[in-house]
């Protein structure tokens, strides 16, 4: 699901202030990211996966590929929303029998929100929380931010950790609140400590933005760690790049890095299957195998990561954990090529076809994801 959060690329400059990782022939890629709510953007700490610069961008918009230095996490992801069936009624301060989670949980959003509003209107903070949820993603009402951050400030005054985690968001977007980060950062905090995993991934980004030494790291590490035990794919990439470099009072350890690479890229976390690819092919952390790292790198590529569909071209050029393939290498590159990454080395490759070839390579990309 599409989620707000705060950015992981904080977390890369620091992680990596002087750990450079030396170029593979298939480069590890910089991150890109999960977190359940309405995509609230938040200016300088929020960025989705397209927010954080991808290998090689550059100022004009061509992107070229090359290895990035110390690749560290990026953002809390944002994909689509849960769907109301899978929502947890406590996330919203109620038991199951309550009648306007009830209805929400049915699809039947107004009539939740008209169950809710009365509640809320007296102090419940359950229903305060659910109307909010409501407004802010305009189920069966008008969008309405600005009147969703009114309900979601209440319900934080009384506790609940959703609400606190919404409310900072929109504490340090500003557009719909007064920007108040100090505000922000308790209320993260609050949720944080409460339970709620994606107010502790973010919480974490917050601690490594203000500090972004190893002693912020450090700080840091533990609320990663906590988030990633639930299963939330960005603090499991981000505990992977804290492995992978050894910072944050932790040694370095490939293994344990691998196998939360490996755990990312199980919940399609692509970031995480590109370098999980990567270090696959290149023996990293584990056994080299050939032919799931280049598995990886294709579903990467087919789910449309523009530098998994460049660097699958290479493996298919090169044959590697798969038969060469001139023809679907010149049809993956011309893929990433059309989407802005420009690679010289594969520009090279794509004039030494034959005509036939290209023209084949062409039909191939015009079929491909």
């Amino acid at each position: 699901m599409r989620r707000p959060g705060l950015p992981l690329a904080v977390l890369v400059a620091a992680l990596i202030s002087g750990a450079a990782i030396a170029a593979e022939t298939v480069p590890l890629p910089q991150p890109r990211p999960d977190t359940s709510a309405p995509a609230l953007s938040v200016p300088d700490a929020v960025a989705p996966d397209a927010g954080a610069p991808k290998a090689g961008a550059t100022d004009s918009g061509v992107h070229i590929d090359k290895p990035i230095d110390t690749p560290l996490p990026q953002p809390a992801t944002t994909a689509p929303l849960p769907s109301a069936d899978a929502i947890n009624p406590e996330r919203f301060g109620a038991k199951p029998a309550d009648p306007a989670y009830g209805a929400f949980q049915r699809g039947l959003y107004k009539t939740a929100y008209n169950l809710a509003l009365v509640r809320a209107q007296n102090g419940d903070p359950a229903a305060q929380t659910l109307v909010a949820e409501i407004l802010s993603r305009g189920l069966g009402v008008p969008l309405n931010p600005a009147e969703a951050a009114k309900w979601y400030a209440q319900a934080a005054e009384q506790g609940i950790p959703e609400s606190q985690f919404q409310y900072a968001l929109m504490l340090l977007d500003g557009r719909y609140v007064k920007k108040d980060e100090k505000g922000a950062y308790a209320l993260m905090q609050a949720a944080a400590e409460a339970g709620n995993r994606l107010a502790q991934f973010n919480f974490a980004q917050l601690l490594v933005q203000q500090d972004p030494g190893d002693a912020g790291i450090a700080r840091a590490v533990p609320y990663y760690e906590r988030a990633a035990a639930t299963g939330l794919a960005d603090a499991q990439y981000a505990m992977a790049q804290v492995y992978a470099n050894g910072v944050g009072g932790k040694t370095r350890d490939d293994g344990k890095a691998r196998s939360l690479l490996a755990q990312a890229a199980r919940q399609n976390y692509d970031t995480a299957q590109i370098d999980l690819a990567a270090w696959m092919i290149e023996g990293r952390g584990g056994v080299r195998d050939l032919k799931s790292g280049f598995n990886w790198m294709k579903q990467a590529a087919e789910g449309g990561n523009v530098a998994a569909q460049n660097r699958l071209a290479k493996l298919y050029m090169g044959g590697i954990g798969t038969d060469p393939d001139l023809i679907l290498a010149g049809a993956w590159y011309v893929v990433a090529r059309r989407a802005g990454l420009i690679d010289p080395e594969m520009d090279d490759f794509l004039q030494g076809l034959t005509d036939d070839q290209t023209k084949q390579a062409l039909q191939k990309a015009n079929r491909l994801p």
